[in-house]
């Protein structure tokens, strides 16, 4: 019996991983800004270079990271509060399509609203702590997810709903068996859109009033006394738990799907 011996394929080169293109980008942007602040040399309260943003971030680090974290709270309490009802609301929804095309105007009037136009409104009714900016971005969460979930609970193949229901599947072994597993990559499409707008949310939330110790009143209070590159750290901060945020995601998608080959 011959032994069939399987030799690996030759390693990917560095400039064909997925990471590099998008940091050749970003440090030629940053090159190019910097150059240009150099060249034109705007008033820093217009445009700071980054190497100046970067002393203020190493300046004041450790108290950037912890308002930073405070806002990534409020951002996580309300994406896990609006992205949960989405998917309780989207399991009834996809039962009745009436019901999807009766619920389906109000999701995009609510997206429609500006975040200023409802930030006053949810400090009235939930106070000027934490509460208002969670209840704002749940808002924010609840109706993409809610969206994306009816979609893919309703994208199984009817074929393939045929052939469970010749095998006497109940409805709930088609819903756990076959339509949950199709629906796992709109979900987290609208997880990973979510990431971003909850914290955008809560940032922009703040403006209207909280502590201190928050990224939106930071950014708000040391942009209004002209200290911008302060306020660049601070949005730099803001970035990095918006990145950190999509890649805790990310893998959790890589881990609940490892069937799917993710781009």
């Amino acid at each position: 019996m011959s032994v069939v011996e399987i030799v690996p394929g030759p390693k990917p080169s560095i400039w064909q991983r997925p990471w590099v293109a998008p940091l050749i980008v970003f440090v030629a942007v940053v090159g190019l800004w910097e150059a240009l602040v150099l060249i034109f040399q705007p008033p820093v309260f217009l445009l700071p270079p980054p190497s100046l943003i970067w002393q203020s971030l190493a300046g004041q680090f450790g108290a950037l990271m912890s308002y930073g974290f405070n806002t990534f709270l409020e951002a996580v309490g309300g994406f896990v509060i609006g992205c949960s009802l989405g998917l309780v609301v989207a399991m009834f929804v996809a039962r009745s399509p009436r019901l999807s095309e009766l619920l389906l105007p109000f999701a995009v009037a609510s997206n429609s609203v500006p975040i200023v136009a409802m930030a006053p409104i949810a400090i009235v009714w939930f106070g000027i702590g934490p509460g208002s900016k969670i209840a704002i971005v749940a808002v924010m969460c609840f109706f993409p997810t809610m969206v994306s979930a009816v979609r893919g609970l309703t994208a199984a193949s009817p074929d393939a709903i045929a052939l469970m229901r010749s095998y006497a599947a109940t409805d709930w072994q088609i819903f756990s068996k076959l339509r949950v597993p199709t629906s796992l990559p709109f979900v987290f499409n609208a997880f990973k859109i979510c990431t971003a707008v909850s914290m955008i949310g809560a940032i922009v939330a703040e403006f209207f009033g909280g502590a201190v110790n928050y990224l939106g009143i930071y950014i708000k209070t040391q942009a209004s006394i002209l200290k911008t590159p302060d306020a660049w750290a601070a949005i730099l901060v803001a970035c990095f738990y918006g990145l950190f945020f999509y890649f805790v995601i990310a893998l959790l998608e890589r881990w609940l799907m490892p069937w799917r080959r993710m781009p």
